[in-house]
C-alpha cells in the first residue's frame, strides 16, 4: 500500500510540475503579446479581449493556440492598427502564422523575429514599416510565405534568405530597397513582379556583373 501511495504522489508531482511549466510558458507568451498590445493604437478595439491577468492568451480573440496552449497564430490583418512591432514577439517559439497585413504599423522589423523558428507565414504587407530586412530572418527554415510588399523598407535583400529552401513566396515590391536581386536558392523561381517599384533595386545579380550592394 505504501508503494502505491508513493506512486500516486509521484504522479501528482509530475502533473503539478507539467502544469507549472505550461503556465510559465503561457504567461511568457501572454507577456510578449501584451507588450505588443501596449505598442499599438487600436481605434476599433479589436484587442479588447487581450487581458494580461488571464493565465494564458488562448482565450483572446485573434489568437490561435495548439493543444498545449502555445500560441501558433496571430491574425490581426486589416484591423486599422498603428504603432510598432516589438522584439518580445520573438519569444513566441511555436508561432506559425504572423498575419498583420493592411494596417498602419510602422517602425522596423526586430532582429528577434529570427527566433520564430516555427514560422510558416509572415504577412506584414501594406503597412508603414521602415528600416532594413533583418538578416536573422534567414534562420526561419520553416518559412514558406514572406510578404513584405507595400512598406517603406530600405537596404539590401539579405542573401541569408536564399538559404530558406521551403520559401515559396517572397514579395518585397513597392519599397525602397537597393542593391541587386538574388538569383540563387528559392529566388530562382520568383517572378520579377515580386521586386518591382523599388527605384534603387538593380536587376538580377548575375546580369551585367552588378555588385550585390550596387545602388545602395
Amino acid at each position: 500500500m505504501a508503494k502505491g501511495f508513493l506512486c500516486k504522489l509521484a504522479l501528482v508531482a509530475v502533473v503539478i510540475g507539467l502544469s507549472a511549466v505550461l503556465s510559465v510558458s503561457s504567461n511568457s507568451e501572454g507577456d510578449a503579446l501584451h507588450a505588443f498590445r501596449r505598442s499599438l493604437s487600436d481605434p476599433l478595439n479589436v484587442l479588447q479581449s487581450w487581458d494580461p491577468t488571464l493565465v494564458n492568451p488562448c482565450t483572446w480573440f485573434h489568437i490561435t493556440c495548439n493543444q498545449d496552449n502555445r500560441v501558433t497564430r496571430i491574425d490581426l490583418g486589416n484591423s486599422n492598427l498603428s504603432g510598432s512591432l516589438v522584439p518580445e514577439l520573438g519569444r513566441l517559439e511555436h508561432l506559425q502564422y504572423l498575419e498583420l497585413y493592411k494596417n498602419r504599423i510602422g517602425g522596423s522589423i526586430p532582429e528577434e523575429f529570427g527566433n520564430l523558428k516555427s514560422l510558416i507565414s509572415m504577412d506584414l504587407y501594406n503597412n508603414n514599416i521602415t528600416g532594413e530586412i533583418p538578416r536573422s530572418l534567414g534562420n526561419l527554415k520553416s518559412l514558406v510565405f514572406l510578404r513584405l510588399n507595400n512598406n517603406s523598407l530600405t537596404g539590401q535583400i539579405p542573401r541569408e534568405l536564399t538559404k530558406i529552401s521551403n520559401l515559396k513566396v517572397s514579395d518585397v515590391s513597392n519599397n525602397d530597397l537597393c542593391g541587386t536581386i538574388p538569383t540563387t536558392g528559392p529566388f530562382e523561381r520568383f517572378p520579377m513582379t515580386n521586386f518591382e517599384n523599388n527605384p534603387r533595386l538593380r536587376g538580377p545579380e548575375l546580369q551585367g556583373g552588378a555588385a550585390y550592394d550596387s545602388g545602395c
